[in-house]
């Protein structure tokens, strides 16, 4: 029984990016092409629900390489692997497919350029996330120095404070980096900026819509996996615009006391959960709720990567 009216703001774009998607059709293809097993080293992205989905088809996630056998095909993740991954995989001749999105390779792609030039190299993200790894095993041991805060900047002793540049992780907040790159930059003056944002344009655009979603809602739904980081800064983005917000997995994951005296939410997905779990949680509130929907669009994604083929090493 419906008790009362509620507005729900959709923000778009949100939910999968063109990394996430390419990503997970890799696999895909993999098991089509191969049959099951598909080995996949790491969570191919971050959520539940996808990886459940493609384990049921015949996916196998491991944590390293080791756990792979010889003879059967592995995908490593979005978020990108040390150089040492593909080059093992190499050694043993192994069947394998890269699914690292693209904008993380960039990423990787600098890294390697300013470690040729000699700079000192700063990347801003957070300790132990699989990109973060990935990114820094691009490069010598200690080449780059990880800082997640203005106060870690502070702390910095370089040997060579005149020859420094500094690379993103691609799912920061865009507020909390500018902080940190300001912090940089009055230390180190002559610091080299990325060539292009190493914040990825699903990352920026997603915050960007819930920006707009929490001036109009007064609670602020994220659909998203706990250890997306992702999902877990518009979370933050709309906290940071002064509105109360929460993330959830799925519909189960509501805490409706939460939502007793709200009367307009807004709803968004971090880039890797799918579009199936939005319609999952408006079919909650419609059992709950007269329920009005109104599409909050900031900008249109038209974004694609094409795949990539499995090849032996």
């Amino acid at each position: 029984m419906t008790t009362s009216d509620m507005t729900v703001y959709i923000a778009n774009p949100r939910g999968f990016c063109a990394g996430v998607d390419r990503a997970i059709q890799i696999v895909e293809m993999a098991l089509e092409k191969y049959g099951a097993p598909v080995y996949v080293r790491h969570e191919i992205v971050h959520n539940k629900f996808v990886v459940e989905g493609l384990r049921q088809r015949g996916a196998i996630f491991v944590d390293e390489l080791d756990d792979v056998p010889d003879d059967v095909p592995v995908v490593f993740s979005a978020h990108g692997v040390p150089k040492s991954v593909p080059e093992e995989a190499n050694r043993r001749k192994m069947l394998y497919v890269d699914a690292t999105c693209p904008l993380v390779s960039k990423v990787h792609r600098e890294a390697e350029r300013h470690e040729k030039s000699g700079a000192e190299i700063i990347m801003i993200g957070h300790a132990g996330h699989a990109e973060v790894v990935g990114t820094m095993g691009q490069v010598g041991a200690g080449r780059i120095t990880l800082v997640e805060t203005p106060q870690d900047v502070e702390k910095l002793n370089l040997k060579n404070s005149d020859n420094v540049a500094y690379i993103t992780q691609t799912t920061l907040s865009l507020d909390d980096t500018a902080d940190i790159i300001a912090a940089l930059k009055v230390k180190f003056p002559s610091i080299r900026d990325p060539r292009k944002e190493d914040i990825c344009y699903a990352t920026t655009n997603r915050q960007g819509a819930v920006k707009a979603l929490a001036e109009k809602a007064e609670a602020v739904l994220i659909i998203g996996a706990p250890n997306s980081s992702n999902s877990r800064r518009l979370v933050e983005v709309a906290k940071r615009q002064g509105c109360k917000s929460m993330l959830i997995q799925r519909a189960g994951d509501i805490d409706w006391s939460w939502l007793s005296d709200v009367r307009n939410v807004g709803l968004s997905a971090g880039a890797s959960a799918p579009e199936i779990l939005v319609e999952e949680v408006i079919e909650a509130f419609r059992t709950r709720y007269d329920v009005r929907l109104e599409t909050v669009m900031t900008v249109e994604e038209n974004v694609q990567f094409p795949s990539v083929l499995l090849k032996e090493g």
